[in-house]
């Protein structure tokens, strides 16, 4: 996704992401869908407890010594990208009942002045970095201005060529400068996302070897403003896609986490057609681990398939059974759980299995194991047999608590 879109983009859905108006979800509505999904994880937890080779626990429901659960990924939401959305974000906090210790923005990329990044979006979100150690700031970064302008292959490819050249090293640098100085120099730049599709001017199918220069030529430029200690994530989106994702990777020394896109899509597809297709979530741990790096999930979220709680656990599986460095839901129509309406049993999933205390996920076969640094070690972060499902109330939605 993008400032201005989310999701793979196939022209069948307007996505933009500038302001929101959304529907209100009644208290007592979501109390109802809520209760509805505790009751089905419940009785699903029961079945699987009994049937399963999981590991067995006592009747506290917890690990045994020798299996101590890992940390919860740390996670965020995309709730917007402007000062506004610093705000926001404290209303899914709230709503989640737990840490939101990543946030998620875009720069915009209608022009270079918006890629060198706009200083009060570079200082809210500076600020909200600098009030918490253990926050990290992702911020997408495009590559090309205008991102979202529809471009011949011919034309993006000779844009590519002169990027490579050092054309526009200097928007970069000044990016860098900009955000060492509102104290983000640790940001986590996702650049370039999405590249094997076709959505992007910065895309990568026309020209991946002038792609690759360009990539290591903006991490270089960055890298070298005093100050600077950014990570950078290689995110394309899940599947082929209009070339491998793995046709671009421009080299281990220019990469620290390698990330993905995935949303519940295309239509009738299950999670575990998501893990093994080609160029899928399995192919994405595997070629992590390969190359020796965590990964990342910086935009997913309920797409095609409407309101599925199902790909909500598998999700939450995937993240706690590998080495996952963040993780931030995009948190709008038709993505969200918390500021979408049109999701209630999905959005008391979520609540139940990312908020606190974040539980593992009741009813799901064990997801496939990869081995090496981005599978599981000892278990899955915090697996266990399914324990008590507690029930989880809504007390605070975005509209209760004044955040639109």
């Amino acid at each position: 996704m993008t400032f201005g879109t989310a999701g793979r983009d196939d022209g069948s859905f307007p996505r933009t992401r500038a302001r929101y108006v959304l529907p209100k979800l009644g208290c007592a509505a979501l109390a109802a869908a809520t209760a509805a999904v505790v009751w089905a994880a419940s009785t699903t937890a029961i079945r699987y407890h009994r049937h399963a080779s999981a590991v067995r626990t006592g009747a506290t429901g917890t690990l045994p010594p020798t299996e101590l659960p890992r940390p919860p990924v740390p996670l965020g939401a995309f709730v917007g990208s402007g000062p506004e959305a610093v705000e926001r974000l404290e209303g899914f906090e709230k709503w989640l009942g737990t840490p939101v210790t990543v946030g998620h923005t875009y720069l915009p990329g209608e022009t270079w002045r918006g890629i060198e990044g706009p200083a009060d979006l570079i200082k809210a979100w500076g600020k909200w970095r600098a009030a918490d150690p253990r926050r990290m700031l992702v911020i997408n970064v495009p590559m090309l201005a205008p991102n979202e302008v529809w471009m011949p292959d011919v034309v993006v490819s000779a844009l590519l060529r002169g990027a490579a050249s050092g054309s526009y090293d200097v928007h970069f640098s000044r990016l860098a400068e900009r955000l060492v100085a509102a104290g983000a120099g640790d940001a986590i730049i996702v650049l370039g996302w999405e590249m094997n599709g076709i959505t992007y001017t910065g895309r990568c199918a026309p020209n991946p070897a002038m792609w690759k220069i360009y990539w290591r030529r903006i991490v270089a430029t960055m890298r070298s403003v005093d100050g600077a200690r950014f990570r950078f994530d290689f995110t394309p989106s899940r599947g082929r896609d209009a070339i491998p994702w793995t046709d671009c990777y421009p080299g281990d020394d220019v990469v620290d986490i390698i990330g993905m896109d995935s949303y519940d899509q295309p239509t009738g597809m299950t999670f575990a057609d998501f893990v093994t297709e080609p160029y899928g979530l399995r192919a994405h741990a595997d070629f992590a681990r390969a190359h020796g790096k965590p990964i990342s999930f910086p935009e997913w979220g309920l797409f095609r398939n409407s309101d599925n709680p199902e790909y909500i656990q598998g999700m939450h599986r995937w993240f706690a059974s590998h080495n996952v460095v963040y993780q931030t839901i995009s948190d709008y129509c038709p993505h969200g759980v918390w500021r979408c309406a049109d999701n209630p049993r999905s959005s008391a999933m979520y609540r139940l299995l990312f908020g606190k205390p974040p539980l593992p996920s009741p009813g799901m076969p064990p997801v496939p194991s990869l081995g090496g640094p981005s599978g599981p070690s000892s278990g899955p972060r915090g697996s266990a047999a399914s324990p008590t499902v507690p029930t989880v109330s809504p007390t605070v939605s975005p509209t209760e608590s004044g955040i639109r």
